[in-house]
């Protein structure tokens, strides 16, 4: 189980980013928002930055989560990864309902992902220092 973990954390993650743009498109046709805009409404705005912050935190945590599988712990790298999928989901939902309170959700979300990517740091220059 723990070697598929990650896997598990990387398919949830994609989930929870097709929701992000489906909540999008259903923002844009709630508040009359055609596409290719991005702003209008406040409250499309906000669904909108949800996705779009959930995709530039995806460059960062998806490599790092892999990295960090392969050269430090798969078991540890879901474990992570599961909780990095917690403040996103935090972030979001707090996001939604009060702009302003999307403050821990983010620092959950993109901590995790800075410990998945100094770890995998730590875990490469170990593994070059044994000449593996």
């Amino acid at each position: 189980m723990a070697l598929h973990l990650p896997a598990i954390v990387t398919l949830l993650a994609l989930l929870l980013f097709i929701y992000s743009f489906l909540a999008v498109g259903m923002a844009r046709k709630k508040y009359g928002v055609a596409a290719p805009a991005t702003t209008g409404h406040a409250a499309f705005e906000v669904v909108y930055r949800v996705q779009m912050n959930t995709l530039e935190q995806l460059v960062l945590f998806l490599p790092a989560l892999w990295l960090f599988s392969e050269y430090v712990s798969p078991l540890w790298a879901g474990l992570l990864g599961l909780v990095w999928l917690v403040g996103r989901v935090l972030y979001s939902v707090s996001y939604v309902q009060a702009p302003k309170s999307r403050g821990p959700g983010f620092m959950i979300s993109f901590m995790t992902a800075l410990v998945l990517m100094i770890g995998a740091c730590v875990g490469i220059v170990l593994r070059i220092m044994a000449g593996l």
